[in-house]
């Protein structure tokens, strides 16, 4: 089986799909094309894969393409030396995993000169060997054999003592190499090692924040994404100490690792010469070699899962806001409040275009309440808004009050909105490059009042222009690794984008270039092309966009809509290589096909497997007839705004007991951060998100999502607020000590930080019970 079709039956078996639907999507990635496009319009090809089995097959493609080169890479080099034999081959070519590649080459590669190297150029590898062979041998009397003098760079081997030190040093590299043991050793390590975290001496006062890790140990395997994360940081930052070992290690005369390593090469203390020997090389080899080799590699695991987890949080949660209800195409009027420098006012019309701006002072020190609410009132009758956006930031809930008061004089008049929108990432907008071309005549502060309007009317269209991380959705992001969040968040944005569909002729740029196909260049050019020549009237006007040839075409066509153009196809999902197909159906039911769209009654009167042929599928024209009959349809939600409640704008305002609206701002595996309206998010707790038992915090909420949660405990102090979804829990159970879940920590607490080693008389009990090779370790670890 060649590299290729090993990948593609490894993929089949991994994803639980048939080996022909991943070799047709392995090709038609490699052509160049989409996961959105493949997704909507491939579906035949693939057999149905969705985004998600998309996704992951792109990924572990990556990764499975990767191994088969390191593969063959490390198979030339072993050969290359002469030593592949067949039994290593077939090791090599079954390895599954990066790591285990490793490990089986790491005895064959070249590596600067080791102490080892040096001994075995003295000619000590004999005497390991022999002594390795036949313990019944006299170390010192074998090593005395092999005394010479110095010899060019190798040094002189002047008694027994050095001889010995040599041959220790041979066996314990080779001991350190060998695959099977220490792939044993790290998954015994990994599945019931523990993390231990203990606060460094005199660090307790500046790294309060960590105080929950002063003294703290968890299983390994299972310590969760955050805390994991948090424990990194407090390292990094000096102030925690992380280390790795076994459970009842510290108490046990000897480490479970050295019995494990003596158990795989044969090493027994039997009373004979060289027993004592080899028990200390094995020590040695544990404590010099591979605990330490080990606990960074586990480290590294963890943190690597951890990181994996976190930005799973951060892409749900990022998908989630970003497929957000829209409020829609309407005037709206944008307030970004402020105290001293004033509130930043802006008004864009229905399509998001900037009209006027204002800088109103409602606050103290000025306090001129009544002449902002005149220039507002202006702003609004001038404009004909229908929409009010608060920004949360500083002075918010005053400035809400503010617009609760326009939105009461007017209601004779007109009927206003009012909606708090979150301004996260609207600083980074407003000084952006891509903010001084869309906006150059504009203050830096007016942009960003432009951006918190725009971002009520349409949170898909206008988060595109902001940087993923600054969105502030994310959970230790500045901790993971930023090219991994990078590459999955973009994924989620093109996602998002691709599902909801781009409309043509209003999109910016920054949303065109998310469109599958599209790049940052192109999607400048169809701007231009826009701006040059008017609206576009067909896709297929797309074709003479400078540089967008047919394969482009084909990736972005089906999710670009024009409104009121030549074709009413090209306002749907409906792909133009599939347009025969609605033609065909046009013609077979007697109707126009402007007609047909819509014509829920005429369309479910038609059978898919009538129009399918060897090109379009059951499965494409089953979505075909769906999109005619909701043409363009929106995947997102009705808009709906939290209510907050009068009287209740900050900290000292709560109350527990207090049952209060708000939104979903952000939701990570330990709970949901809910926005209450008091500058700062509550957290309703994964035991309280539901009165079922809750695994995933997402089966319950989502970012945006409005709840209602009842106030459990409030530190002003620390800015803490506590919530709860069960609406009849009491706030005196906030106090409580909730359960931990899953591989949890064990509290250490009044026990010494770190145990001291047994006393003689535990240790003497002890090599009662580990039989003689524990005593022979247990002696040379008194004598070391």
């Amino acid at each position: 089986m060649d590299a290729q079709a090993k990948i593609i039956a490894r993929l089949a078996d991994e994803l639980g799909v048939r080996a022909p639907q991943v070799a047709a999507t392995v090709e038609l990635l490699d052509g160049g094309a989409t996961v959105p496009f493949i997704a909507r319009y491939r579906k035949e090809v693939t057999g149905g894969l969705d985004d998600t089995q998309l996704r992951s097959l792109h990924e572990r493609l990556g990764y499975l393409r990767e191994l088969e080169e390191r593969r063959a890479a490390v198979l030339a080099a072993i050969d290359e030396q002469g030593k592949l034999t067949p039994q290593l081959e077939g090791q090599i070519r079954a390895a599954d995993t990066k790591q285990r590649l490793e490990d089986l080459y790491l005895p064959y590669k070249k590596k600067r000169r080791t102490k080892a190297q040096i001994a075995r150029e003295a000619g000590l590898e004999s005497l390991a060997e022999s002594l390795l062979a036949d313990p019944t041998l006299s170390p010192e009397a074998e090593a005395a054999r092999y005394r010479r003098a110095a010899d060019g760079d190798i040094p002189a081997i002047e008694d027994a003592k050095a001889a010995l030190d040599g041959a220790k040093q041979i066996l314990m590299e080779r001991f350190a190499e060998d695959a099977e043991l220490v792939g044993r050793l790290r998954e015994r390590l990994w599945g019931e090692g523990e993390l231990c975290a203990r606060v460094i001496a005199g660090k307790e006062q500046e790294g309060a924040k960590f105080a929950d890790y002063f003294e703290h140990d968890e299983r390994l395997a299972k310590v969760p994404s955050h805390r994991a994360l948090a424990m990194f940081r407090g390292r990094n930052e000096g102030v925690l100490a992380l280390t790795l070992r076994l459970p009842g290690e510290e108490e046990a005369p000897v480490h479970p690792a050295q019995l494990a390593i003596a158990r795989h090469f044969d090493i027994r203390d039997e009373g004979r010469a060289a027993d004592r020997w080899l028990v200390e090389v094995v020590r040695w080899t544990w404590r010099v070699k591979l605990y330490t080799h080990l606990e960074t590699e586990l480290m590294g695991r963890l943190r690597e899962r951890a990181e994996a987890e976190a930005i799973d949080v951060f892409a749900a949660n990022l998908k989630d806001l970003l497929l957000a209800a829209p409020a829609g195409q309407k005037a709206t009027l944008a307030i970004d409040p402020g105290l001293r420098t004033g509130c930043k006012v802006a008004v864009v019309d229905a399509t998001g275009q900037f009209l006027a701006h204002a800088t109103i002072y409602p606050h103290a020190p000025r306090n001129a309440w009544a002449a902002s609410l005149a220039e507002l009132a202006r702003l609004v009758e001038q404009h004909d808004v229908a929409l009010i956006a608060v920004g949360n930031g500083t002075a918010s809930r005053e400035t809400d009050k503010l617009a609760g008061e326009l939105v009461k004089a007017l209601a004779d008049k007109r009927t206003l909105a009012k909606v708090m929108v979150s301004e996260a990432g609207a600083s980074v907008y407003s000084a952006s490059e891509y903010a001084a071309r869309e906006l150059s005549d504009l203050d830096v502060t007016i942009r960003g009042a432009v951006s918190i309007a725009r971002r009520l009317q349409d949170p898909l269209a206008e988060l595109v222009k902001i940087e993923p991380k600054s969105i502030g959705v994310g959970q230790y992001q500045h901790d993971v690794s930023q090219v991994q969040l990078s590459r999955s968040l973009e994924a989620v944005i093109e996602d998002c984008v691709n599902a909801v569909g781009v409309d043509l002729n209003t999109a910016s740029s920054a949303l065109l270039s998310r469109v599958a196909g599209l790049s940052p260049a192109l999607a400048e050019a169809i701007v231009a092309r826009r701006n040059a020549e008017g609206a576009f009237a067909s896709r297929r006007q797309l074709l003479d966009v400078s540089r967008l040839g047919p394969k482009t075409y084909e990736q972005c066509a089906g999710f670009l809509r024009i409104m009121g153009g030549d074709n009413p196809l090209d306002a749907s999902a409906v792909h133009p290589e599939a347009y025969p197909v609605v033609e065909r159906m046009a013609r077979s039911s007697g109707r126009p096909l402007a007609s047909l769209i819509g014509d829920s009654a005429t369309l479910k009167a038609l059978k898919p497997v009538d129009f399918a042929d060897e090109r379009f599928g059951v499965p494409t024209v089953t979505d075909i007839l769906t999109e005619l009959d909701k043409p363009g349809r929106d995947p997102r939600p009705e808009f709906k705004a939290a209510e907050f409640r009068e009287g209740v704008e900050t900290l000292k305002d709560l109350e527990p007991g207090m049952v209060l609206e708000g939104s979903v701002t952000n939701v990570t595996h330990f709970g949901a951060f809910v926005d209450i309206g008091v500058h700062q998010d509550g957290l309703v707790h994964i035991s309280a998100l539901s009165e079922r038992f809750v695994e995933d915090p997402r089966s319950v909420v989502k970012a945006g999502d409005i709840v209602k949660v009842k106030v459990m405990s409030v530190d002003i102090a620390r800015g803490r607020i506590g919530l709860s979804m069960r609406l009849d829990d009491q706030p005196s159970e906030a106090g409580e000590e909730k359960p931990r879940r899953g591989g949890e920590p064990r509290s250490r607490s009044g026990k010494p930080t770190h145990k001291g080693r047994s006393s003689k008389g535990q240790e003497s009990q002890a090599e009662g019970q580990l039989g003689t090779l524990g005593a022979a370790l247990l002696k040379a670890k008194r004598e070391r």
